[in-house]
Order: C-alpha cells, then structure tokens, then sequence
C-alpha cells in the first residue's frame, strides 16, 4: 500500500457526501468536520446557525496507488450538483457549500483541472470554490458514519442519499467498493 494521503472535499450535507466516499475503492477513511470558517472548535448548532464561516466537509484518506487525487476530485464533483451556489437540495446556506479545501499548491492545481475538466464535460458552470488551507475541525461522534446508522432511520437521508449513491455505481462503475 502507498503512504495514504487525504483530501477535504465540502458538497453540502456531509452524512451525505460521507456516505458516497465510504464506497469509493481506495478510501480508507472518511471523517466529516467542519472546515473555512473563523470560530475555533465549532459546534454543530453554531456551523447550522451559518454564522461560523465553516462548511460542511468531509476529509477523506486515501491510497493514491488505488486512486489519484484527481478521481476523488472527479467522483466528488460528479456525485453533487456543483453548479448550486450555496445550496444542496432543501440545505441552503454558506455552510452547505460546495468547496474543496487544498492543503497546498499541489492540490489547487488538481482541484483547479478537476473543475475545468467538469465544466467542459457537463452543462451548467461550477461554482465550488477552492479555498485553504483551513483548519479542520472533526465533528462530533454522532455525525460519524451516519448513514450507516441513524441515517437508515432518517428521512432526510433516505430522501438524500440513495439517489447519490445511484450516481457514483453508475457514473463512476471501476471506483466503487464490491457490495457485501
């Protein structure tokens, strides 16, 4: 295995982009926080409340000798509606942005190429910004792993996240975890 090397991807709701990562072959971890804002530690309540800064985001690990950091880049704009300034679905707001968080030069170029190649490849014009680096702030336990559990039970979720696990096993066949 490669040394594993993380990316910090905001798409609104993070149960919901939690939930398409945790399918993505090659990702080992995925952890949903809070990340862009000026309030140290935040909570939830204050993320919700839109007066933080931060979005919703997830940090995803990863081993690039299973997937590159393009493809994350790529599964990540093709499984949200990246042309929503602000918004996702019903969650409206700064903190249900979409935004990928770049920890330096490297991952701005890819993030930079990802949106170009996106625009040129689909109607409609991105707005996910590329902000960072930031600090990342991991959410609190309950939002771990989400979907996998209270999620099942949520009808927000229920509503949210099955059609976006539809469009990664369709859009991005060679990329999803084998089904148990």
């Amino acid at each position: 295995m490669s040394s594993l090397e993380q990316a910090i991807v905001a798409g609104g709701c993070f149960w919901c982009t939690e939930a398409v990562f945790r399918d993505v072959v090659g990702v080992t971890e995925v952890e949903s926080g809070y990340i862009g804002g000026t309030v140290p530690d935040p909570t939830y309540k204050q993320v919700c409340s839109g007066d933080t800064g931060h979005a919703e985001a997830i940090r995803v690990t990863y081993d690039p000798g299973t997937i590159s950091l393009p493809e994350i880049y790529d599964v990540f704009l093709g499984t949200h509606d990246p042309t929503q300034l602000n918004r996702q679905g019903n969650d409206v707001g700064t903190q249900y942005r979409s935004a990928i968080f770049v920890t330096g030069d490297a991952q701005r170029i890819e993030a930079e190429a990802a949106i170009a190649r996106w625009n040129a490849e689909n109607t409609g014009e991105v707005v996910t910004t590329v902000e960072g680096p930031a600090e990342w702030y991991p959410a609190e336990d309950y939002h771990q792993e989400y979907w996998e559990g209270e999620g099942q039970r949520n009808p927000y979720c229920l509503a949210t996240i099955p059609p976006k696990l539809t469009k990664l096993r369709k859009s991005f066949q060679g990329k999803v975890k084998a089904q148990s």
